[in-house]
């Protein structure tokens, strides 16, 4: 069957907010697929935001126009729970009801492909419990890696993204199993960058604190210490198209990774031989996240590495 008329056989979670322009866009691929269960989540308004209630509302009467046989359920909030309690309770929701499923938010447009790689890997990783999640973003810019048609990851990129129920039980909103300085330990033995294991220890710190409203950090941090590894495509199946006006965390418009073009996915999807990471390539998309190498040519400048010597001899 050719992607254009391809029906997809998983159920689908959609996570919608505020944004008419852009969850038109996701719910029209998603009715493209016609799914046979969908489960819609949508956080409330904030009361001090104008305006807000009325494109929560739009967004909602946009998710109800399905047309095709189709289990439907809903979470319409009444009160704005925020990023990380809408997102991370909406994905518990679901998978209370289900085994396993696809995840789109309301930024993030797959291309048909896009379901038919999560519909195949879901069923052969199934039980398969060193896999966390199937990714549906590719940021090599047409760079294959290994020989197959996709490859194996210890990033967990949810732009687009698919799972089991076995994985999100591990999930905790709190990291309440995990205190520093224990964990910077932990992370140490997978991040091997001083810079990147400084953001990443950064971000634990905030996240334990309450500082940062988001949920998926936590997300890759238990996959982390779990020791699971994620699949992501050789061909990029997911276009966000959220960055800028209107976003909650990616607000530059100008960003390398807004709205990366589809690529089409071979009829026949190719298995990797070895279940390995590519962590040449992690690293590579770590450094550009966390500026990396700006970093170290300021740390490198002689004023620094003079300012650090002097330093030294009044300890």
């Amino acid at each position: 069957m050719s992607a254009s008329n391809y029906n997809t056989l998983s159920p689908v979670l959609f996570i919608v907010f505020n944004r008419p322009d852009t969850t038109k866009i996701v719910f029209d691929a998603i009715a493209a697929v016609r799914p046979k269960a969908l489960y819609i989540a949508a956080d409330g308004p904030r009361q001090n935001k104008d305006g807000e209630t009325e494109k929560c509302e739009q967004v909602r009467k946009i998710t109800q126009q399905v047309t095709w046989p189709c289990k439907v359920e809903t979470l319409y909030r009444t009160q704005n729970l925020g990023c990380k309690d809408a997102v991370s309770s909406a994905i518990t929701w679901f998978f209370e009801q289900e085994e396993e499923g696809i995840i789109l938010e309301d930024d993030c447009v797959p291309s048909a492909d896009f379901f038919r790689f999560c519909d195949d890997l879901l069923a052969k990783y199934r039980d398969d419990t060193r896999v966390s999640i199937i990714g549906g973003t590719n940021l090599h810019n047409n760079q294959l890696l290994g020989n197959g048609s996709y490859y194996f990851s210890t990033m967990t990129i949810i732009w687009g993204w698919a799972s089991w129920r076995r994985v999100w039980n591990k999930y905790d909103t709190n990291l309440s199993c995990y205190e520093l300085p224990e964990a910077e330990r932990q992370l140490e033995k997978v991040l091997d960058n001083q810079y990147i294991l400084q953001n990443w220890t950064e971000i634990f710190s905030k996240l334990k604190a309450g500082e940062i409203d988001t949920w998926d950090y936590q997300f890759a941090i238990i996959n982390y210490f779990e020791n699971m590894v994620s699949i992501l495509p050789n061909y990029n199946l997911i276009s966000n198209i959220g960055h800028g006006a209107g976003a909650t965390h990616t607000l530059n418009p100008d960003n390398a990774y807004s709205k990366i073009p589809y690529q089409q996915l071979p009829l026949k999807i190719i298995h990797p031989k070895y279940i390995l990471p590519e962590y040449d390539a992690d690293a590579k998309v770590l450094n550009q996240m966390f500026d990396v190498d700006n970093r170290m040519k300021k740390d490198n400048h002689p004023r620094r590495k003079f300012k650090r010597w002097l330093k030294t001899l009044f300890k």
